[in-house]
């Protein structure tokens, strides 16, 4: 049957966080979906993120009490469904003399424990850097510090586990297919994406920072203001040998975060800058203030030279007319087209990874109303994502299986479960040395594992396995880079 003649339920234009996410609760609810995205699945906003499931506690100064409640109470049920690519961390926020009074974070962290419905992740306690481990590397001006909980999420493989998802329950899923034609043609839409048409009954606009331009595009006139917002993160050398993170305040009222990242790193970030076009990179000045920022506090001076890598991503923000950029609402908005208009058209606008599964729901919730296929109610925060199939606690004990299982690959076996979960047993089934393993690509990356990506996650280039489906692109030469885009470009010629 040609694309031509296929009728699909529901359309989701846009391989983010948000159009995955509703794809695959979609699906799950029996929808025949397409999803389409212009380039690679979580190929923008939704990779380059500070990697925090978390309520924002900076929003409680915004008021914005709702959006971090509802971003709270995700929290946990995130970790629960993807316990591979999502755990519990501990943030050390150091009490900074002359910047938010004691009492005011005090405040601030007692509502953010008790708001959101936190059951297993350990209450905030006020601790002296001077005999706590987070205060070795710090300057001794910072003698106190609250200690809060928190989740850490590896978000582009979150976007690629729910797609992944929405596949397995049926949907179909297009990457590099650009939609260039929507049309409503009646009670359905006519798609032209990647040279080739499609038909579906309604439409879901998911396309994140793009989300204005497909309407205008296609002469549709949108319901909201978006302000473009770039955050950008650098990347160093581990500066501290703990498990925590950091909450860092600045004088003029932003905050930053430091990370333990891949082992040998420490990720910084992020940035807020208003983003009027061109090229989606850390600026020189983006980079010397988080090097400024960093150095302000870590005994050890932070500066450009120190930057293995940067990313940065456009967050597309609601236009609340607020004056600077970090005070912009992350909050999103559905806009659902009214019945006399025809064909269904619900557009996202705004959102943030930690609400995306509630915003799915959300929005399939309102679509239900006008289409019949959709069967059932939400059902996504407790079905795992694929891989996900253990206990919260239970990643070290997978771990310790799968070394047991695959001695020879015992090396990589904290990568591969906590990049693949349960599914890294079935990458690697009947394997029984690294010869069945097939052509190591550096750095424990093996044939087997690359045709699962590229087979069942979609991956096309280099820059999607390195950069997105792992972060080894921050171990690859560039001679094994180059290598690995030759055989994909054999593999997978576009």
């Amino acid at each position: 049957m040609s694309q031509a003649s296929i009728l699909y339920d529901l359309a989701v234009i846009g391989g983010g966080v948000n159009g995955c996410g509703i794809a695959r609760d979609a699906a799950g609810r029996g929808a025949k979906v397409l999803l389409l995205e212009a380039g690679d699945l979580a190929g923008g906003t939704s990779s380059a993120s500070t990697k925090l499931i978390h309520g924002g506690l900076r929003y409680l100064e915004h008021y914005e009490f709702g959006l971090v409640r509802e971003s709270l109470s995700e929290r946990e049920r995130l970790w629960g469904i993807a316990p591979h690519i999502a755990w519990p961390m501990r943030f050390v926020l150091p009490h900074v003399p002359g910047l938010r009074p004691r009492w005011l974070v005090r405040t601030g962290l007692f509502l953010y424990d008790h708001i959101g419905g936190r059951k297993r992740l350990p209450a905030t306690e006020t601790v002296s850097l001077a005999t706590h481990p987070a205060g070795v590397p710090l300057k001794p001006e910072f003698p106190t510090a609250f200690v809060y909980s928190d989740c850490w999420v590896d978000d582009a493989r979150l976007v690629v586990l729910n797609a992944r998802d929405a596949a397995d329950r049926g949907a179909e899923v297009r990457t590099r297919c650009r939609v260039t034609a929507l049309r409503r043609d009646g009670e359905a839409w006519t798609i032209a994406a990647g040279g080739e048409t499609f038909h579906a009954r309604a439409v879901v606009n998911a396309a994140g920072p793009g989300v204005i331009d497909l309407l205008t595009g296609s002469g549709l006139e949108p319901d909201k203001a978006m302000r473009l917002v770039r955050g950008s993160h650098i990347v160093v050398r581990k500066l501290f040998d703990h498990p925590f993170a950091y909450f860092f305040q600045l004088p003029d009222g932003r905050i930053f975060f430091a990370i333990p990242y891949e082992e040998d790193f420490t990720l910084i970030g992020t940035t807020d800058v208003d983003h009027d076009g061109g090229p989606i990179k850390a600026s020189a000045d983006e980079i010397a203030y988080l090097c400024e920022g960093a150095s302000r506090f870590f005994r050890k001076p932070v500066t450009p030279d120190d930057v293995v890598w940067t990313y940065s991503g456009v967050r597309p923000l609601i236009d609340d007319g607020s004056g600077r950029p970090e005070a912009a609402t992350r909050g999103y908005d559905l806009d659902l087209s009214e019945p006399d208009e025809g064909a269904p058209l619900l557009t996202v606008y705004g959102g943030k990874i930690t609400t995306y599964r509630h915003l799915a729901a959300e929005a399939v919730e309102k679509l239900a109303h006008r289409l019949p296929c959709l069967q059932g109610d939400d059902w996504t925060g407790n079905a795992p994502l694929p891989g996900g199939d253990f206990r919260v606690d239970g990643a070290a004990s997978l771990e310790a299986d799968f070394a047991a299982r695959f001695p020879f690959l015992a090396g990589s076996a904290h990568r591969l479960v906590r990049a693949y979960g349960t599914t890294a047993f079935a990458i690697f089934d009947g394997a029984a040395d690294l010869s069945d393993c097939g052509r190591d690509f550096g750095h424990g990356l093996r044939l087997r594992e690359m045709r699962h990506l590229m087979t069942r996650e979609w991956a096309r280039t280099a820059e999607d396995v390195l950069w997105r489906r792992t972060k080894l692109g921050l171990r690859f030469s560039a001679e094994e880079t180059a290598a690995l885009q030759e055989y994909m470009q054999q593999e997978c010629p576009q």
